[in-house]
């Protein structure tokens, strides 16, 4: 029993520690370069279609990539980065078929639903993976 304590001691010590309870966080501009590390930029578009999206991420004010097969798609918004939070959904009112540099997305609050800005697109550059020489 005395030799428990010690251990639970310990335990306890290496939970509070501030590096055990939260993983430091990289820039956005480090963690869209992890995010993208072996993948070679391709030739800007101005439009993607909706029904190829697959899921989408947020870059905090920095950037949205959308991930269709094995390309990611990355736009830098013309206006409005400054807005983008990870902790926000993507709204998106369009009657067309296409996602389009000229498009507007508005941002809502993940908890709350309440607007919180929106980004105007700019053009989508693929990135995909290196081919191997």
């Amino acid at each position: 029993m005395r030799h428990l304590f010690p251990a639970l001691f310990a335990a306890a010590a290496l939970a509070a520690s501030p590096a055990a309870s939260a993983r430091e966080k990289l820039a956005p501009e480090d963690q869209l370069a992890k995010l993208l590390d072996g993948r070679v930029a391709g030739e800007p578009q101005d439009c993607l279609p909706l029904t190829s999206l697959g899921s989408s991420q947020i870059i905090d004010k920095t950037a949205i990539v959308y991930r269709v097969g094995g390309t990611m798609w990355v736009n830098r918004p013309d206006g409005g980065a400054s807005s983008l939070d990870d902790d926000d959904i993507l709204v998106l009112k369009t009657s067309g078929s296409q996602l389009c540099s000229i498009d507007t997305l508005e941002l809502h609050d993940r908890s709350s639903h309440m607007y919180s800005g929106f980004v105007s697109l700019g053009k989508f550059v693929p990135y995909r993976r290196a081919k191997a020489e």
